[in-house]
């Protein structure tokens, strides 16, 4: 499990596109020799268009530029739009580039989740936010409620060591391959920029399924005060829902914020059948109703936070490819909590315990569930995991001699 919390970080939180999306193309608008991205969704749509405009003017005035997107959640742009970035010199990548059987998109499971830039090893943005317009209020009544962060400081370097190990090689794994990653440039990215501590965590299917889950049960398990989660997909394991639960009982303020009016209705059907089970324990769940909740973040005490891609569900904690970043830090879990606390306050329903006993199918129901949830690790390692591949788009050819000096080509 990655434990290794680091000091002399500056962590700023962005909410939604309106903060998040300025600030990265502005620090790519100032990149000098690198960009690297990952994403899992990035759509040919107006944020998607400036952000390949910020892409292709960095690669030509020089900057390296590296895109990873997932094939799955990336998987209508159109060849129009990857060659304007290929032939800028974009080092464009898909993550398991998906076939389309009947119509259908498959190899569904274990997609590359995580959303991380990172500007010349100095700057880097994690969090949960994708490159499309959902994400900004003029959207319209589905517009996400989402979050980010902008970091800046030594945990940087551990940032950048890992999107460029991927960048370079296609793994996300510290293990041996032909292929060797570029050493770290790490620059002014290691100097001391501001008093959080701050952690990287990743999960992937080989040697950190389970960081993320573990790092917020062992913060739940130390709280005495507060524990606030905004969740957008939320179907956690039986221990994290264990831990919860005790935690309300010893007299922690537990609180749950939900999606109340989300993208995918099955998301809230799974969630609900949990909230007999977590309210008759003390917790505290209010469903956000002013648009689809998006977020994947918490704050407890507030001495520890967490803001990044994964959320509650099976996929994100025993599946996907996700990032989250871990801050100790009074400043940051405050300005969260307070934000959170808003949208508790304005935009959110509490929900409220049905004051009945639960009947045969509730019961029936509930054992079905908390079973599932106790294997379901274990039953996701036996799902089809085909080994992923990252297939790079390749650049524009250049002209042999040949073709320069007139003389027909034959080869």
């Amino acid at each position: 499990m990655n434990t290794r919390l680091v000091a002399g970080n500056r962590i700023e939180l962005l909410e939604n596109g309106e903060a998040f999306f300025p600030a990265v193309f502005e620090a790519i608008d100032q990149a000098r020799e690198e960009v690297v991205i990952e994403t899992f969704i990035l759509f040919e749509d107006k944020v998607g268009l400036a952000l390949r405009d910020a892409l292709v003017r960095a690669a030509r005035r020089g900057v390296q530029v590296d895109l990873l997107v997932d094939g799955f959640g990336s998987n209508d742009l159109t060849p129009a739009f990857i060659e304007s970035l290929v032939d800028a010199g974009v080092r464009f990548r898909v993550f398991d580039p998906g076939s389309r059987w009947l119509g259908l998109r498959l190899h569904l499971l274990r997609r590359m989740h995580r959303k991380l830039a990172v500007i010349d090893a100095q700057r880097a943005f994690v969090g949960g936010i994708n490159y499309s317009a959902d994400h900004l209020d003029d959207f319209g009544p589905q517009a996400k409620q989402d979050y980010s962060v902008e970091v800046r400081g030594p945990v940087v370097v551990d940032i950048h060591r890992f999107v460029r190990r991927v960048a370079d090689t296609g793994e996300s794994e510290r293990r041996w391959s032909r292929k060797r990653a570029q050493p770290s440039r790490v620059h002014e990215g290691a100097r001391t920029q501001g008093e959080a501590e701050a952690m990287f965590v990743t999960r992937d299917n080989q040697q950190h399924r389970s960081d993320i889950e573990r790092h917020y049960r062992l913060a739940i398990r130390s709280a005495r005060r507060e524990v606030l989660i905004a969740n957008a997909y939320f179907f956690p394991g039986y221990r994290l829902l264990q831990e919860m639960r005790r935690a309300a009982r010893r007299g922690v303020r537990v609180r749950l914020v939900l999606q109340g009016e989300p993208d995918m209705p099955i998301v809230k059907t799974a969630a609900g059948m949990l909230y007999e089970h977590l309210l008759r324990g003390g917790v505290q769940i209010h469903e956000y109703l002013r648009r689809p909740m998006h977020g994947k973040v918490a704050v407890v005490d507030d001495v520890w936070a967490t803001v990044g891609s994964s959320n509650l569900d099976p996929l994100s904690l025993s599946l996907n490819l996700e990032a989250n970043v871990i801050v100790r830090d009074a400043d940051f879990s405050r300005t969260l909590r307070e934000r959170l606390e808003h949208l508790i306050e304005h935009e959110s329903k509490a929900v409220q315990q049905s004051g009945r006993a639960p009947g045969m199918w509730s019961v029936i129901r509930s054992v079905i569930v908390f079973h599932f949830l106790r294997r379901f690790p274990a039953w996701a390692a036996l799902l089809p995991a085909h080994k992923p591949t990252v297939a790079a788009v390749p650049g524009p050819r250049a002209p042999d001699a040949s073709a320069r000096d007139g003389t027909p080509n034959h080869s």
